[in-house]
């Protein structure tokens, strides 16, 4: 059979030649590997440069975002109250109006009560009950002391009133 020795020198040559194609093959990925590296290198130096402020800002944000959200709220509670100052000034404008309407329509009604007893023509002659004195209020045995003082008042109404009133309106109806 062959030496051994020729079988020993081809497995070296083989072993060589194999680990000789596996660098040739591993060259262009280890220098890939290399690049990649680089690059992540500087990836890794823009983060720890980059990500600090930025985390920095993140949080400014959001305590601004913070503030800006209880300004909002405050000013949202501060329109209710004044929507609510509003709603009780109407409320208050409408009774006022309200009365104002109740008191216009009384003096109007007034007016008219007044207008229709001022053009209205007398039907017919009423008498009136005399007037009440303090007298009437006292008791009977007293009265008397003071009857003789008291005007005398007739339920007709006098002569010349009656004759004024025909003298100042021609169409007012006559008694007969």
């Amino acid at each position: 059979m062959v030496d051994p020795l020729v079988w020993l020198s081809l497995s070296f040559l083989l072993v060589a030649v194999s680990l000789t194609a596996v660098l040739v093959a591993a060259l262009p990925a280890l220098q890939e590997l290399a690049r990649a590296a680089r690059s992540a290198e500087k990836l890794f130096d823009t983060l720890s440069r980059e990500l600090p402020p930025t985390l920095e800002a993140i949080r400014l944000t959001g305590t601004e975002i913070t503030n800006l959200t209880d300004d909002l709220s405050q000013n949202v509670q501060a329109a209710g109250r004044v929507i609510n100052q509003v709603d009780q000034s109407v409320a208050g404008v409408r009774q006022q109006a309200q009365q104002a309407q109740t008191s216009t329509r009384s003096v109007v009604a007034g007016i008219k009560a007044a207008w229709q007893a001022w053009n209205r023509p007398p039907a017919s002659r009423r008498s009136y009950p005399a007037a009440r004195t303090s007298a009437d209020y006292l008791p009977p045995s007293t009265a008397r002391e003071f009857e003789p003082n008291l005007p005398q008042y007739s339920a007709e109404p006098d002569s010349s009133y009656l004759d004024d009133r025909h003298q100042r309106n021609p169409d007012y109806p006559s008694e007969q």
